[in-house]
């Protein structure tokens, strides 16, 4: 898809993301129901709402783009043949939803030949937008309703540093290990942690207001793919732990492999 075309997508999916958020926002400090998946991660009743909703509004703007999202998954077999789809979080940190902390987001990216192309995230409680789509730079919007127009949007890019300068370095809030602690200890010389939650980590290196994010964690596929293209667009980079390229849709399993997001960062 051209980059004509994806602008036209834009506003349209900018929109969607804010009336997720809206959905979200109506069960946020409420004694929302909380039940488990079978890998013990939180599911509420917001996540199901947004996920409804952003399921239908996607297949009426085309219904001849597939749907992959954390709460409708697809098999392999029928995933595997597409070049062509959308990758959902419909509420991504559901544990800093749970925890009445504001940092939870909608994520939706668009992805082609196993790369995004486009992608929006909105933080419902912060009225922050967050978009980008590819060869056409990121940018964030405050709103806190539907967008009539994008024009008032800043466009936004990232800090350029090296590692021996003191860097910002975001810290997962809910999903911390050994393995960080050790990778930052062994890589960076003078630094401050920031602990966040959900994708915003993302957007805020964009913006250059932090600059790196090791996670070793597990993530999927539909937590990172928004983020990816805004961090790329705002001059940022992320790659695996062994500086191969982030791929989506391109293997059974939708697990990410241990990742390293940055602003432009010298060696």
């Amino acid at each position: 898809m051209n980059t004509e075309n994806l602008n036209k997508l834009l506003h349209s999916v900018c929109n969607i993301a804010v009336e997720a958020g809206l959905i979200i926002n109506t069960y946020y400090k409420s004694n929302t129901e909380v039940s488990f998946k079978e890998d013990r991660s939180p599911l509420t009743e917001a996540d199901l709402a947004s996920n409804k909703f952003i399921i239908n509004s996607l297949s009426g703007l085309n219904a001849d783009i597939p749907i992959l999202s954390e709460e409708s998954l697809v098999d392999w077999d029928v995933r595997k043949n597409w070049s062509r789809s959308w990758l959902v979080d419909p509420l991504d940190g559901t544990k800093e939803f749970i925890n009445q902390r504001a940092e939870f987001t909608v994520n939706i990216a668009l992805i082609e030949n196993n790369e995004p192309v486009l992608g929006v995230i909105y933080a419902p409680a912060l009225s922050i937008l967050y978009y980008a789509c590819k060869n056409n730079g990121s940018y964030k919007l405050l709103c806190d309703q539907t967008i009539n127009s994008l024009s008032n949007s800043i466009k936004i890019q990232t800090s350029h540093k090296k590692y021996s300068d003191h860097l910002f370095v975001f810290k997962s809030r809910s999903h911390s290990n050994d393995e960080f602690e050790s990778w930052v200890e062994n890589n960076v010389d003078d630094y401050e942690l920031i602990q966040k939650g959900s994708s915003i980590k993302f957007c805020e290196i964009a913006e250059g207001k932090a600059d790196l994010y090791p996670r070793f964690g597990s993530t999927s596929e539909w937590d990172i793919a928004a983020g990816h293209i805004i961090l790329l667009e705002a001059g940022g980079e992320i790659n695996s732990i062994d500086d191969k390229k982030i791929l989506y849709n391109n293997k059974e399993s939708v697990i990410n492999p241990p990742f390293i997001a940055s602003c432009k960062l010298d060696k």
